[in-house]
């Protein structure tokens, strides 16, 4: 069996319920579900956890797959208190033991003293903002992806403690223009596919 720890980002705060990305986080279940050899744990930010519990499913995990809207270009707070406090509670613990320097060259290696390796991580973020800004010249975002742009220093904490990148999954124009019958059945598409890779060679 390998081991999924879901983190759903989504909360109730301004004029966001934190249900659209319930539903991402209900349809990710459903989709490991059918390869029968996923044990899933789910956390949602929104609610009381424990952040030496948290830390333990970290370690337990051979996936994390995380779910979160963007407010304001940068993750929700909720998110982020969630990740400041889980990550740092697992200094030494699992998580990272340094920042992998050495006081006899300080300049290199920087980054390097993750304890999360041999674990991958996907990214899912749901958007207002159309794909097109992203892509096309003139645009908000400069033809810059989510991933290299806004998302860029997300990915870098989790190299930070050497999770491995899988392919992200972003939902765009969800306010004004959702469709969420399409979007969800090209994000399960999109989970199936990558996890063929992972969870099918494992299969009897």
């Amino acid at each position: 069996m390998k081991k999924v720890l879901i983190i759903n980002g989504g909360q109730n705060f301004g004029h966001s319920g934190g249900k659209y990305n319930q539903t991402i986080a209900e349809n990710t279940l459903e989709v490991l579900k059918n390869f029968g050899n996923a044990e899933v744990k789910i956390t949602n930010v929104s609610e009381n956890y424990d952040k030496n519990e948290e830390v333990e499913k970290f370690v337990w995990a051979d996936y994390i797959i995380y779910h979160t809207p963007i407010w304001w270009f940068q993750l929700p707070n909720g998110l982020k208190k969630y990740i400041d406090e889980v990550f740092t509670a697992g200094h030494a613990k699992g998580i990272y033991m340094s920042d992998g320097r050495t006081a006899d060259n300080p300049k290199i290696n920087y980054g390097t003293g993750g304890m999360l390796k041999g674990r991958k991580y996907m990214l899912t973020t749901s958007w207002n903002a159309p794909e097109t800004a992203f892509t096309l010249p003139g645009e908000f975002f400069n033809e810059t992806s989510v991933d290299n742009g806004p998302l860029f220093g997300f990915h870098r904490m989790n190299a930070f403690v050497s999770l491995e990148k899988m392919e992200s999954f972003h939902f765009h124009d969800v306010e004004k223009n959702a469709n969420i019958e399409r979007d969800m059945k090209l994000y399960r598409e999109h989970l199936t596919a990558i996890f063929e890779k992972e969870l099918k060679p494992q299969l009897a």
